[in-house]
């Protein structure tokens, strides 16, 4: 038994009339296709990735006026370009095989269950430490199964001990995809960049595996950024083993390639300073709010540090922009994943004054929430709680962050054009301002009656600087006005601020 990724139907989707169909690649451009429809997120955001590789590898666009010209889908002629790579496509069989090494590895076999990033790994089971993660969940997979969770796991690894590389954008990339929410093929071409059809042998797994022993590292063809092989990279050596009816084993070597320089055209960038290397964006812990927006779906004007994914830019820049962005990744702690981001958010063209302005608000409510972690130093006693309260505070201020955005966008002309840049900021800082404090008294304030003295000294304290930052006083109260570009208050005298609180 064998599955050809390209001639074969094998990707389960779900249809505009409510529907659910499996469809060979090709058939992503009949009408009525809408989307994956894969058991778990992260494989249906792999699948988006594999038909967008698949397009860029076989037919992309050569340049907008090729874009705009075969933008009408065209399932036939998808069919026959397809098709011309058919032979690399294989899952099983004794010549190349999909996504795995060309030599036949020897190796103890491990569980299919190794395909996911949030599964257990050897040393983890060893130390009976999979609480997050669970172990053995997954002791046989389909085909189809088995080809996409190789191909999320290729595309996005996560550190998998000495030896087992991390993917080409590393461990639990951000993955950002346009949609402009038509259908299955007018996703799939939004984002597919411009290029020409690549040679088959441009596929790694076509070729012995260049291994990173000894240092080794492979960079993107000279004078590119990419090629078609940033869609599908092979920082893993793998081996699938079938039972002739599913996929029962894994085989995996380390040392699989070492990619050094490539950018990714599905994730945003970014720098630490101007003589880094560019990064790829990974998701923080937590849901992806409107905190996480610039340098992923909004870029700061003037911005040196960090680029949005190319899709993004190509998408909004030439190609007509609108509809929504898909946002998802795996936040990882180094080799252990915390959980799965997804968002979509709506994408609008604002004006670079409202851009101005969003940066502003964002910038404003960071700048309020790290002075609220710093005052909860003296209530709770470690990072990782205090951090959780951040993300608290982003989640308690987010309604009223949208109801700012949706009048910026343009949904309310008549309250925009009202409302000068300093009185939304005013506004902002009042909302910041009330939930902060809230929800510092909430945590604070708890069994005060039962806490000694110097830690009720300690509260106090903290919650009388908070509310001076707030006002604008200090060094924090500096920084959370000039985020907000308002004018830092003239006088330093600050007894009246806590008052009135």
């Amino acid at each position: 038994m064998n599955l050809n990724l390209i001639t074969d139907p094998w990707i389960p989707v779900r249809c505009s009339d409510g529907s659910h169909r499996v469809i060979a690649p090709w058939q992503m451009a009949e009408d009525g296709v809408v989307c994956p429809d894969w058991p778990r997120t992260d494989l249906n955001i792999a699948c988006y990735e594999l038909l967008i590789g698949l397009v860029y590898l076989a037919d992309p666009p050569k340049n907008l006026s090729d874009w705009k010209a075969r933008k009408s889908a065209d399932p036939d002629r998808l069919r026959k370009k397809l098709e011309e790579y058919s032979e690399a496509f294989n899952l099983l069989g004794d010549g190349p095989r999909f996504l795995q090494d060309l030599s036949n590895l020897d190796g103890v076999q491990l569980s299919p269950d190794i395909l996911f990033l949030d599964s257990a790994g050897a040393q983890t089971i060893k130390n009976n430490a999979d609480v997050m993660v669970r172990r053995y969940r997954y002791d046989r997979l389909t085909l189809p199964e088995a080809a996409m969770a190789l191909y999320s796991l290729q595309s996005s690894a996560a550190s998998g001990g000495s030896g087992n590389r991390t993917s080409m954008r590393g461990g639990g990339p951000l993955t950002t995809i346009v949609n402009p929410e038509v259908g299955l093929w007018d996703l799939v071409w939004a984002n597919t960049p411009y290029g020409t059809p690549s040679d088959i042998d441009a596929l790694p797994w076509m070729r012995e595996t260049v291994t990173s022993q000894d240092g080794v590292v492979v960079p993107p063809p000279k004078g590119k950024l990419f090629n078609v092989e940033a869609f599908f990279g092979m920082p893993r050596r793998i081996r699938l083993v079938s039972n002739g009816v599913c996929i029962n084993g894994v085989i995996q070597k380390t040392h699989g390639t070492n990619y050094v320089g490539w950018e990714h055209p599905l994730s945003p960038y970014y720098k630490l300073n101007a003589k880094d290397d560019w990064r790829a964006k990974h998701p923080g812990a937590g849901k992806y709010g409107y905190h996480n927006w610039l340098g992923t779906i909004a870029q700061r004007d003037s911005d040196d540090l960090s680029k949005l994914a190319l899709s993004l830019r190509t998408w909004v820049g030439e190609r007509g922009g609108g509809g929504s962005i898909i946002v998802a990744g795996w936040s990882m702690d180094n080799a252990k994943p915390r959980n799965y981001i997804y968002s979509q958010q709506r994408l609008s063209n604002l004006s670079k004054e409202d851009l101005k302005v969003l940066t502003c608000l964002i910038d404003g409510a960071s700048s309020v929430a790290g002075a609220l972690t710093s005052a909860f130093r003296s209530v709770i006693g470690t990072g990782e709680d205090r951090s959780a309260q951040k993300e608290e505070f982003f989640l308690a201020t987010e309604k009223d962050f949208f109801l700012i955005y949706s009048a910026m966008r343009g949904n309310d002309e008549e309250i925009r054009k009202s409302l000068s840049d300093t009185e939304i900021s005013l506004h902002w800082l009042t909302v910041l301002r009330k939930h902060a404090l809230k929800q510092f008294d909430q945590i604070a304030l708890l069994g005060m009656a039962l806490r000694d003295v110097e830690t009720i000294k300690g509260i106090v304290l903290a919650r009388k600087f908070l509310g001076m930052a707030l006002y604008g006083y200090g060094k924090q109260g500096e920084a959370i006005f000039n985020a907000l570009g308002l004018p830092i208050p003239a006088s330093k005298k600050s007894k009246k601020v806590m008052s009135n609180d």
